[in-house]
């Protein structure tokens, strides 16, 4: 008997390849599980905070205690000159409790290290998912339809990118954090997320949708596109079903990077005290309380400035690594380990 001939493998689709040659890209998986395990234990931080070091980081404590080594210890001290004048808080312990020292205030700065991490990397996500919409709309709506639509988009675009990016965050936020902001009925307090989170979308939309149309603009001239003109295929089908497809590689790259902006952007407006309001933390917060105590207890800024630089650099790599893994074009890049 003759062996039936094996039927062939289906070849894998761009997305599949795409994800295998980024499980190879040792850099971006490193940086993938640095985030992940980032998020995880920022969104454990109740878990530590009440099981493990025992306090709550939201709550002043300057006549506390602390047991180390089997001694009760102030968590304020006296300072270390020569008239012992003014209270320090306490150093890290390198425990359980108060692991890496306390603020002004008495607080656990790696409880609320945890608590802040949540608000950062809640603000920057969700802004970078908001900033990228705003921009598929703008970039395809700009580099589709072109004529009249393309040059008020275009120029509008110039004109916000024109601006520091700080400086119309700045200007923007200083607006909304006394009043809060009104949109018709709706009223969203000072306090509440939304606004750090619609500012710093808004203030990156031109960043994203300067490729987005670039994007388009190639698309549009592409002969399925021409072709689907032809046959009369409604407008919004052919960018629902031709040009959005397509665009969507462009947005999985651009996603780290506009996120690593966001963060950096939400932790400077926190510590101009113009971003996240007490008594809610973050990042940039924690850095502004630890302004005072850099010479003395440095920790306190450190701490939370390490993590953004481990957050925003771990984005990067995984960007550049979605970038080699998607761009079709760069062949020396996509086949390399």
């Amino acid at each position: 008997m003759t062996a039936k001939p094996q039927a062939p493998r289906p070849t894998p689709g761009p997305w599949r390849m795409a994800l295998y040659s980024l499980r190879r890209n040792r850099s971006a998986m490193l940086s993938l599980s640095v985030l992940i395990a980032m998020m995880l234990a920022c969104l454990l931080a109740p878990l530590y905070a009440h099981n493990v070091a025992h306090t709550d980081p939201f709550v002043s404590n300057v006549a506390g205690t602390v047991v180390l080594g089997g001694q009760e210890t102030d968590i304020m001290q006296p300072n270390d000159n020569p008239l012992h004048l003014g209270l320090s808080p306490i150093g890290p312990t390198w425990r359980s409790t108060y692991l890496l020292g306390a603020d002004s205030q008495g607080r656990d700065i790696a409880a609320r290290l945890l608590y802040g991490g949540r608000n950062s990397l809640l603000i920057s996500s969700c802004a970078a998912v908001l900033c990228l919409i705003l921009a598929t709309i703008t970039g395809i709506a700009a580099g589709f339809f072109g004529g009249v639509v393309d040059t008020v988009l275009s120029r509008l675009m110039d004109i916000m990118w024109a601006v520091p990016v700080y400086l119309f965050a700045i200007s923007l936020s200083i607006m909304t954090v006394s009043s809060g902001l009104r949109i018709g009925p709706f009223v969203i307090e000072a306090n509440n997320l939304l606004i750090p989170i619609a500012i710093i979308a808004l203030v990156y939309v031109p960043y994203a949708a300067r490729p987005i149309r670039g994007r388009v603009i190639a698309l549009r001239q592409a002969e399925f596109v021409v072709a689907a003109r032809c046959l009369g295929i409604p407008r919004w089908r052919i960018v629902v079903q031709d040009i959005l497809p397509n665009v969507a590689t462009t947005l999985v790259v651009l996603g780290p990077l506009v996120m690593a902006m966001a963060l950096l952007a939400e932790s400077a407006l926190s510590f101009l005290s113009i971003g996240v309001q007490a008594p809610a933390a973050s990042w940039g917060t924690i850095i502004q309380d630890g302004e005072g105590l850099i010479y003395t207890r440095p920790m306190v800024a450190i701490a939370p400035g390490l993590a953004i630089v481990a957050v925003v650099l771990a984005l990067n790599i995984l960007g550049d690594g979605l970038r080699d893994a998607l761009d079709v074009r760069d062949t020396s890049r996509a086949e390399s380990p």
